[in-house]
């Protein structure tokens, strides 16, 4: 199996901008794939939960790796994808998939959803996963979606295999997060899902994040994961607070609802339009965020 670049720094989940009458904008989506990487993010995230995987067809999933995965060759950039499902079989063969995928650096592998298979299931299905995949895997810590955590015991077991190369973790910063990132791996990136959390879990010893908030005000993210990287607590502090607001009103209706409508009002994508059952944000809620990315300086 390949060995993966070094994950480290800034990622975007990017959104799939969609056309006002619910079609595909690939056009669009590698626009803004280049915009974002001209800020200098390490690399895009292809199919998060930012760019809607669950209402897109298995072609327009594909389509809009094509696209990420043009683009992230072309500008050097890293590409991470997020296949798979609840179903072990099905992750394994979304997996598979990515082989004759130029430029993929990971798969980001979601905890199984819904089924709730405990511990020990979530573990027997990551272990299959990475014994089958021909990428390196991140898993996907996200107990509000999922239903369940995967618990510090399992995810430092996986930590240990050869083919699994980091957590994107989407969870506040408690007393397991802590107990994660004092005892994994020094090669096992622990990547901050939780925009808020992004500053003190870096600080802490992760490698960096998978942030939504890094469509807007990206730069300025970036140089609070830098800081963080390299110890400067003040400087990445005074980014943290800054950013806050951000984070607070790009998330205060369902995502990726806010992000499109800021990205639509930016005229970085031509339609906040989304597919149901989510629903264009309110006016009040772009509103708000836009004046938090002034306040920002994004």
């Amino acid at each position: 199996m390949p060995s993966s670049p070094a994950l480290r720094g800034v990622y975007v989940p990017v959104v799939t901008p969609l056309t006002a009458s619910g079609e595909l904008d690939l056009v669009a989506l590698e626009s803004l794939a280049h915009h974002l990487l001209d800020a200098g993010l390490a690399g895009l995230v292809a199919l998060g939960t930012t760019g809607e995987p669950a209402t897109l067809t298995a072609d327009e999933r594909n389509r809009v790796v094509e696209v990420c995965s043009k683009v992230c060759v072309q500008r050097q950039a890293q590409l991470i994808v997020g296949p798979g499902t609840n179903s072990t079989a099905s992750t394994i063969a979304d997996v598979e998939g990515l082989a004759d995928v130029d430029g993929v650096t990971a798969a980001l592998c979601v905890v199984p959803y819904y089924t709730r298979p405990g511990q020990a299931g979530i573990v027997a299905h990551f272990t299959a996963v990475a014994d089958a995949s021909p990428v390196p895997i991140v898993l996907y810590n996200i107990p509000h979606r999922t239903g369940e955590a995967l618990e510090p015991d399992g995810l430092l077991h996986l930590a240990g295999h050869r083919n699994i190369v980091g957590v994107k973790q989407s969870v506040e910063l408690d007393g397991a997060a802590l107990r994660i990132l004092a005892e994994s791996p020094s090669d096992f990136a622990v990547l901050c899902g939780e925009d808020a959390f992004v500053f003190p879990t870096t600080l802490l010893g992760g490698a960096g994040a998978i942030a939504a908030s890094a469509h807007l005000c990206t730069r300025r993210i970036i140089a609070m994961v830098d800081a963080a990287l390299d110890g400067r607590v003040d400087e990445g502090r005074a980014h943290h607070e800054a950013l806050l607001p951000v984070m607070a009103a790009a998330f205060a209706e369902p995502s990726p609802s806010v992000f499109k409508g800021v990205l639509h009002r930016q005229g970085l994508i031509g339609s906040p339009a989304l597919r149901l059952p989510l629903v264009p944000a309110s006016t009040a809620a772009v509103d708000r965020t836009m004046a938090a990315v002034s306040a920002a300086g994004g």
